[in-house]
């Protein structure tokens, strides 16, 4: 039987191919016990089934032949008319029932409408030897029905932005066989957000863990709005080594009227110190210890502290892939410490999934993008 829907914790084996780099990372980390936030995956067998079904597969075949990625005229009109034709024909109603069902389901569980973010899951994407992140898109903070299967629709016609084209045809990755899975997810109420890498992103130092954190929703340090704090630990003693605490100007939060998130300037007092204390960060290094651990590779994760739930259950595992810059060479001995300055951070961390944290350079509205090409995807 076709399998279009699995939730993450349902106990179904992981399949990369079915499920894409992230679901199928979410998939396995719920089944190690992490604090995956629940969640489920439009499978790539039910993008499959609509591409074939509406008669596209010809269709991009035949805009993508003979395509010159040094044209990037050409490329974004091919591009931007494949994405109005995923996003235009219609989907049977046999393909549409399965997601509908699966996130009726999801808001089951909770006693209250929770809002949800869709993430896009490629078969490309998070593998070991192409750092391929931030290609797709990411939505946050989606409270209908509607938007959650409009925004399914702008993940799976993010396979065709301009970048991620030229991506494949400049690196040699066929068309044939690519696929688009897609992750609909309770949206964390983050606290405080970031990123974690088991090393030291500088100089490859294994014995290091590198902690960037702000407050609010995390797509603020994705995108650069804000400075995050940037703390360097020991691996083994959950010892701050090194930290340089960053400006957070800003955070982005809820706003239950308006229905989306928000950005709020942050109070000067609490600019000024780090937002993670000292049980919060040994907590955020143990919980990418583990994920290293479970995958026994360097591991960059993405982790939020979610404001409804109690301390002590609050931190929350929202991504975990393997890190691209140095392990995939070969291993560094442990070296001298990097010096952490103003400009540390974020952008340090090499080839991250802005997943949950959301993503993009632009203002944080939402729907929030990777990238800007993707605009004529969002509502």
């Amino acid at each position: 039987m076709t399998t279009y829907i699995q939730f993450f914790d349902e106990g179904l084996p992981s399949e990369h191919e079915l499920l894409g780099g992230k679901c199928a990372s979410l998939v396995t980390m719920t089944a190690a016990g992490m604090p995956v936030p629940p969640g489920f995956a439009v499978t790539t067998a039910l993008y499959e089934a609509f591409i074939a079904e509406s008669g596209l597969g010809e269709v991009i075949a035949a805009k993508l032949e003979g395509l010159d990625p040094s044209d990037v005229a050409q490329v974004d009109r091919v591009s931007a008319a494949i994405r109005e034709e995923i996003c235009s024909r219609p989907v049977p109603e046999h393909l549409r029932e399965p997601t509908i069902a699966a996130y009726g389901a999801l808001q089951a569980r909770f006693a209250e409408p929770v809002p949800v973010a869709v993430r896009s899951s490629a078969t490309a994407e998070d593998l070991p030897d192409a750092s391929f992140a931030g290609q797709q898109d990411t939505y946050l903070w989606l409270t209908s029905l509607a938007d959650v299967l409009s925004h399914i629709r702008a993940c799976w016609a993010s396979l065709y932005t301009s970048r991620a084209i030229i991506y494949r045809l400049k690196n040699g990755i066929s068309e044939e066989g690519l696929s688009m899975a897609v992750a609909v997810q309770k949206m964390v109420n983050a606290r405080v957000a970031g990123v974690a890498m088991t090393l030291n992103p500088h100089n490859g130092d294994r014995s290091k863990v590198t902690i960037d954190a702000s407050y609010g929703v995390g797509e603020s340090v994705v995108s650069g709005h804000v400075t995050p704090d940037n703390i360097l630990m020991d691996k083994v003693m959950l010892s701050v080594v090194q930290e340089h605490i960053g400006a957070k100007h800003i955070e982005l939060v809820p706003d239950a009227t308006a229905g989306r998130l928000t950005e709020r300037e942050v109070e000067p007092e609490r600019c000024t110190v780090r937002c993670l204390t000292d049980d919060e960060l040994k907590a955020v290094a143990t919980l990418a210890k583990s994920a290293e651990r479970h995958y026994g590779t360097p591991q960059d994760i993405e982790w939020a502290l979610d404001r409804d739930l109690p301390e002590g259950e609050d931190l929350l595992l929202l991504q975990a892939r393997p890190e691209t810059v140095h392990s995939v060479t070969k291993p560094v001995a442990a070296a001298a410490t990097a010096p952490l300055g103003a400009g540390t951070g974020f952008s340090g961390l090499g080839g991250i999934t802005a997943a949950l944290l959301g993503g993009g350079s632009h203002a944080p509205s939402i729907p929030t993008h990777h990238h800007h090409e993707s605009k004529e995807t969002s509502r």
